[in-house]
């Protein structure tokens, strides 16, 4: 039987598909004899494919490098845009509480303010008010009583009344109103 087989065969400590020895084996039918011919491969094929195998594992180290440098910088700079963020968000907080306090003092103010218009109002209606009396009655009070004693004593307390209501001095907090 003519029969002819290629093998192929593996170094032991080498798991890759890489040949390194080459076995011719055939069969002779008449003389019932084998003939092997071993055909190893060159050492430079060896040595190319071992520089090679090299080159790329450096290559991928080198790749693991950078991409390991390019994660660690790219984390650096979201750190400091965090940091930079957060101090923004701080200034922005005490810039609000700042504000907010100058606006409830401004309110207050405010409130103050309206409650002595209010009361100043209130004062000028009354004294022109008094003015339209003594206007309309040219100065003179009526009174159902006569005499000397009793036009003294209306007179009398008209200027108190008068003095008392001006030399009042103006009242009001900031919580006196609130609208």
């Amino acid at each position: 039987m003519n029969a002819a087989t290629i093998c192929l065969l593996q170094r032991p400590n080498n798991a890759s598909t890489k040949a390194c020895l080459f076995v011719y084996c055939m069969e002779s039918s008449s003389s019932g004899t084998t003939s092997s011919t071993i055909q190893t491969s060159s050492g430079s094929e060896e040595n190319l494919m071992e520089q090679r195998k090299r080159k790329r594992m450096l290559s991928n180290r080198e790749s693991a490098r950078r991409s390991r440098m390019k994660k660690q910088k790219l984390l650096d700079d979201l750190t400091a845009q965090v940091n930079q963020l957060k101090k923004e968000n701080n200034e922005l907080v005490t810039s609000v509480s700042i504000t907010t306090q100058h606006y409830l003092t401004v309110e207050a103010e405010n409130s103050v303010l309206r409650a002595q218009v209010d009361e100043l109002s209130h004062r000028l209606e009354s004294l022109n008010d008094i003015i339209g009396f003594l206007e309309n009655t040219n100065g003179v009070c009526p009174n159902p009583l006569t005499g000397p004693e009793s036009d003294d004593f209306l007179v009398n307390q008209m200027n108190m009344n008068m003095f008392h209501m001006m030399n009042q001095p103006l009242m009001a907090s900031s919580d006196a109103l609130l609208y």
